[in-house]
């Protein structure tokens, strides 16, 4: 086994300096025995048995079917035999934050990993080359791909898109992009879409992607500053026909109209709003209660499961919420929420928070003073309110306090740390003052 990665190893030393580093001379170095050794068990790597595509290295150590290879300075293939070789198994790779400036290198690594089907080329330099059809066909096999921060072209973003027949998860973050360059082709394979983090602040643009992906399950468009959902609601349900998630957080929408049209979707049921103008003057719980009641058919919303009973509750609140606006100004929802529930009574707001003073009798030697008294202070500091009253030191006090509705006698308040209120002190009470017999 280390002869074998031996051999390995003396890529580097023969490579072209020119060249940098390889995905080969990486791949060596990250996988050695040293760093991956031979493990038995469950998970463990076995074996690659003989195959059309075995290295002429033989009792060679089968790789993960998933390779990280991020940050690893690597801006050229190598060894496409050997990468054959090693990686006929692999089905997902990680080439982000690497040195990769040519489609052709990216090309030689795909074709030879003939299994592949996830693969991660985020903020590599691929837009100081010129992707050509022949060199995107080696990625026909790719299922899920991403290029954040990639800076591809929109002219990129098609050549590949022509070449992958089963492409289902798209991530195009962090582009740059102003506008999306519609295709005449539409591509139904698709069914994700990240694009956040771009300026696609018209929605002239954006429902171009509706054109061009028509079976797209999910949007992702977050931090695009959308202003806008220009579109009849008609016109969003032929857009997006089976679109069921969407995220429009820190959008730049601030009307209601806005919101009530996603009701036009008619698969939807998980929306993302966080962070947008128009619910910032509202708080967290008016936010998600009149969302909620203004789209009927959305489960989830901000990664939250809306119950049966959240349903009902932000319903009935939106009624509330609305009931003494002028007509013209109550929204249509208004309308169809009186028809399922009536037309509700305000909620009596009750107090439940504890009496904050009382008007007591003080009873001490012969004498009754009437006096205010704070409950939220406890024994001890209500006894240094009564230390001059009644010329006693606050050591040489007792205290009995008479609930003049309770059926017992005084109840004498020993706890110095204890509360008034937990007395249930009220307007009338009597507090009888005793000096401590020596």
């Amino acid at each position: 086994m280390n002869r074998l990665w031996g051999v390995l190893a003396s890529l580097s030393v023969t490579m072209d300096p020119s060249c940098g580093r390889s995905f080969m001379q990486v791949l060596c170095e990250k996988y050695s025995p040293e760093n991956f050794p031979y493990r038995r068990g469950p998970g463990a790597a076995v074996h690659v048995p003989p195959g059309p595509q075995v290295s002429p290295m033989k009792d060679r150590l089968n790789l993960p079917s998933i390779l990280v290879l991020n940050s690893c300075g690597i801006n050229c293939a190598g060894d496409e035999s050997e990468i054959a070789a090693f990686c006929s198994h692999v089905s997902e790779l990680d080439l982000s934050h690497n040195k990769l400036d040519n489609w052709e290198e990216v090309s030689k690594i795909v074709s030879s990993v003939p299994q592949l089907q996830f693969l991660n080329l985020s903020s590599n330099p691929l837009h100081l080359s010129v992707l050509g059809r022949s060199c995107a066909r080696t990625f026909a096999r790719i299922r899920n791909l991403v290029l954040n921060n990639c800076k591809a072209s929109w002219e990129t973003v098609h050549t590949l898109l022509m070449e992958l027949p089963e492409l289902e998860e798209l991530f195009l973050c962090l582009n740059d992009y102003n506008t999306v360059l519609c295709s005449p082709v539409c591509y139904h394979s698709l069914k994700l879409l990240h694009i956040t983090d771009n300026n696609l602040q018209d929605w002239s643009e954006t429902r171009k992607l509706g054109t061009m992906f028509p079976c797209l399950d999910t949007l992702v468009l977050a931090n695009n500053n959308l202003s806008k959902i220009e579109d009849s609601e008609e016109s969003l349900a032929r857009l997006f026909p089976n679109l069921r998630s969407i995220s429009l957080h820190k959008a730049g929408l601030n009307s209601w109209r806005d919101i009530e049209k996603l009701n036009a979707l008619p698969k939807l049921e998980e929306v993302r709003l966080l962070g947008i103008p128009l619910v910032e003057p509202y708080n967290t719980e008016e936010r998600r209660k009149l969302v909620i009641a203004r789209l009927p058919s959305v489960s989830k919303l901000n990664g939250s499961v809306v119950t049966d009973g959240e349903r009902e509750d932000s319903e009935r609140f939106f009624l509330r919420y609305y009931m003494n606006l002028p007509k013209e100004d109550v929204p249509l929802r208004y309308q169809e929420l009186v028809t399922k529930y009536g037309n509700l009574e305000p909620l009596v707001e009750v107090d439940l928070r504890p009496q904050n003073k009382a008007n007591v009798d003080i009873h001490f030697e012969e004498k009754v003073e009437k006096m205010s008294i704070r409950l939220d202070q406890t024994v001890a500091e209500f006894k240094k309110q009564l230390k001059n009253l009644v010329q006693l030191s606050t050591n040489n006090m007792r205290l009995y306090y008479l609930d003049l509705e309770a059926p017992f006698g005084p109840e004498e308040m020993k706890l110095s740390t204890r509360f008034l209120h937990s007395y249930n002190v009220h307007d009338g009470d009597k507090i009888y003052v005793e000096p401590k017999i020596k």
